[in-house]
């Protein structure tokens, strides 16, 4: 049996993924289970998951319209959506590697649509922060992650996929001001892909890794992968804020 570890995995899209991997080892991941801003947290969790792992999703994410400075001096949004999945993704390669077709799938926001950018000189936006501007710096991040990590690895069998699903009524418009909040809820249920089918396409990536080391999608479609510069630079930075 196949196992499958998904960070995120206890509600919207993550939860009905968890739902949809029928005959697999689901070991779906909540708030419940560690906290994803402490990178302590993060790495006492890696210990505790099995030592084989077929498949590694990452969909947790968490928003403020606020900033918010975790214990260890990491913006929130940031330490969960960004730095807790570098550290799961590399962390959690070994037991991958053991698996005879390992995927790693990021849930990213971009995947080839040319909006945010990585404030280098401040990515936790000390000087300027707003819920639109780290939304989007993080999916931008999510992109270089994954090019990275292909770039860093190059001999892992560890497929790396990049997916965005587009509009999904998951409920992130929870996180967001009145009366921002009530519009983007309403649209979403109106307009967006409710988390049950836009798990389908994504249990298939699971199910049949792509034989490419990085692959990026939005809604299926092939989109352009990320600048292999930059990625490099990224995964430097991150790599950094583990010192």
């Amino acid at each position: 049996m196949r196992t499958v570890v998904i960070a995120g995995g206890t509600r919207g899209i993550g939860r009905a993924l968890a739902d949809r991997l029928t005959g697999w080892n689901v070991v779906a991941l909540g708030s419940a289970d560690a906290d994803l801003s402490s990178m302590k947290d993060t790495r006492a969790l890696i210990g505790r998951l099995p030592e084989r792992i077929d498949a590694l999703v990452l969909s947790a994410g968490r928003f403020s319209s606020r900033r918010i400075v975790t214990g260890e001096g990491l913006e929130r949004t940031w330490a969960i959506g960004v730095v807790a999945k570098y550290l799961l993704a590399d962390g959690l390669r070994p037991a991958l590697e053991r698996a005879p077709r390992p995927v790693i799938l990021n849930l990213c926001g971009v995947g080839g649509i040319r909006a945010g950018r990585i404030h280098w000189d401040d990515p936790q936006l000390t000087g300027g922060y707003s819920l639109l501007t780290m939304t989007m710096q993080g999916a931008r991040a999510n992109d270089l992650l994954g090019a990275g990590f292909a770039q860093r690895y190059p001999g892992s069998p560890v497929r790396y996929v990049l997916y965005n699903p587009l509009f999904v009524n998951s409920g992130m418009h929870r996180y967001f001001d009145q009366p921002l909040r009530s519009v983007i809820g309403v649209s979403a249920a109106l307009f967006g892909t409710s988390p049950a089918k836009a798990a389908t396409p994504l249990a298939e990536v699971l199910e049949e890794p792509p034989s490419a080391p990085l692959t990026a999608l939005r809604r299926g479609r092939p989109v352009p992968l990320p600048d292999p510069a930059d990625a490099a630079r990224f995964y430097d930075l991150m790599q950094a804020t583990q010192k």
